[in-house]
């Protein structure tokens, strides 16, 4: 019996299913009119489970100094069978269910009391109406039954306190989310052609499951497509779960996508879930996807492919149901063409491309950009509401921001500082082209100061944009040739990404200058 019992406790499915099963089998073993479970909790003794009893008896709770059977039960080290002419009061006077009149008092009552590690947490009881029914009991045998009951009342437990905290996390970390993207924004800002063609391609493939690859330069905004995509979607109350690949060790990379077993490697003292695991059900995101290591993409083209990944050191095959996002600022043609890059890897992953324009393409869009910003800002620093001048505007509009909006976030940033040092705490505080500060590629250059306008005279007729330009080429062609055509080096020089670099220079007409070294 009790073999044919320990199986089908680890067979159920929930606690309840495991409290009637227990319930069935000490029926069976006492053969009373009614058996319950009761659960200790500070002196008092709740029903969790019962059989034979009136329908009101669940919920009930028992105070030991108000129920002297009870109280005996929970003092002792074994069962306890009441003899039939005892005058204690029973606590289910009233509540065996075959009693019509719920006025029929119990006359033969026994308990059992549940300990897991010498702590009581909780009893066993059966009742009848007629005497003497427990006279002849196996009380060995129930005793042994105890040691199952109070094993099962205390998994139980355990699981309903990690049920609850797992709900409470998940409350917590939804309104954490909510309020970071009250706080920070999670939406594209902006009314531009550029950002409203962008906005479409969002809403239209966020309805879909399909794998997205993002591109564009440094600091456009990617992640903030990626989570803009994820929000519409219909895994939407999910979290979507981010990897930057650029900034894990080579030899971590595998790891922390896939997952290992303990032994798999150095270090490796416990199992641990890969980011595609704890994204089960959701979306990942996965950044910088360029720099994603040779060795490791067959494993993600195989889990783009087949839905399959497999931890490192383990003979396991998992299936998992991922929503995948990728972002790249690299031109990932040209790496597959030099062999930096998968081929088939990048056609799974580029089912539907969206490519994020740079700031400049949308200057129009800076004056809402940094009114959004400007309120992050004003609740971090704890200053005043935070305007600015009109012509602040019109130089930003004119610079070419190669870090883009992040770029653009950071000189605001400073910007609001520099300004709010100067105001008292709370009051207005206005910027004006002054707060940029120097630096080569502050939009100060672009102002004309007391007729100083800094620009050549066969820049001075043209337009604020084409004047830029010219500028810019001057500057890059300098720096190619002080660099000796090292692309690189012109980088470091100019304060500006290799990558994009290239770009803005593909963008003014200049020709690729052939390097000795682009390291």
């Amino acid at each position: 019996m009790l073999t044919r019992l320990a199986a089908q406790l680890a067979t159920a499915i929930n606690h309840e299913e495991r409290h009637h099963i227990l319930l069935k089998a000490f029926d069976d073993l006492v053969g009373g009119d009614a058996v319950a479970l009761l659960r200790m909790d500070g002196g008092v003794l709740t029903i969790v489970a019962c059989m034979g009893l009136s329908p009101d008896a669940m919920g009930r709770s028992f105070k030991l100094k108000d129920h002297p059977r009870l109280d005996v039960i929970c003092n002792s080290k074994e069962a306890v069978v009441f003899p039939s002419n005892c005058n204690l009061a029973d606590p289910y006077d009233g509540l065996i269910g075959i009693d019509g009149s719920a006025a029929a008092r119990v006359h033969s009552c026994m308990g059992l009391p549940l300990f897991v590690n010498r702590r009581l947490i909780g009893v066993l009881t059966a009742d009848a109406l007629d005497p003497d029914v427990f006279n002849d009991l196996d009380l060995p045998l129930i005793q042994a039954l105890s040691v199952f009951a109070g094993a099962e009342m205390h998994t139980a437990q355990l699981i309903g306190t990690l049920e609850n905290a797992t709900a409470k996390m998940d409350q917590i970390s939804r309104h954490l989310v909510q309020d970071a993207r009250e706080r920070t924004g999670n939406d594209l800002v902006g009314n531009s052609p550029a950002i409203k063609r962008l906005r479409q391609e969002i809403e239209l493939i966020a309805r879909s499951d399909f794998s997205v690859l993002i591109t564009g330069e440094t600091g456009v905004g990617k992640e903030v497509v990626a989570r803009s995509i994820h929000a519409l979607s219909k895994r939407r109350d999910a979290p979507l779960i981010c990897l930057n690949c650029a900034t894990l060790p080579q030899t971590l990379v595998e790891s922390e996508l896939f997952g290992h077993v303990r032994g798999a490697f150095t270090g490796a003292s416990a199992d641990r879930e890969g980011k595609l695991e704890l994204a089960e059900g959701a979306t990942l995101f996965l950044d910088e996807i360029g720099e994603l290591p040779l060795d490791v993409q067959p494993k993600l083209l195989r889990f783009l492919q087949t839905g399959e990944v497999q931890r490192v050191g383990s003979n396991l095959i998992r299936s998992l149901n991922v929503r995948l996002l990728a972002a790249t600022n690299r031109d990932l043609v040209a790496a597959v063409k030099h062999e930096r890059f998968r081929a088939d890897l990048f056609h799974r992953l580029n089912v539907y491309p969206i490519d994020v324009p740079p700031l400049r393409e949308h200057p129009e869009d800076i004056p809402p950009i940094i009114g959004r910003y400007c309120e992050v800002v004003q609740r971090q620093l704890g200053c005043g509401p935070v305007r600015f001048q009109s012509d602040t505007f019109q130089a930003l509009k004119a610079y070419a921001w190669p870090g883009n909006v992040r770029e653009l976030e950071n000189m605001i940033a400073r910007t609001i500082l520099r300004a709010s040092a100067e105001d008292p705490a709370g009051d207005l505080v206005v910027v004006s082209p002054r707060h940029f500060g120097g630096g080569r590629f502050s939009p100060e250059n672009a102002i004309d100061h007391g007729g100083q306008t800094g620009i050549d005279d066969d820049r001075a007729g043209k337009p604020l944009r084409a004047a830029v330009d010219d500028l810019q080429r001057e500057l890059i062609r300098a720096a190619l040739k002080n660099s000796n055509g090292n692309w690189a080096a012109a980088g470091r020089a100019l304060g500006v990404n290799r990558s994009n670099l290239h770009k803005l220079a593909k963008r003014l007409g200049i020709k690729d200058t052939p390097a000795k070294s682009d390291a």
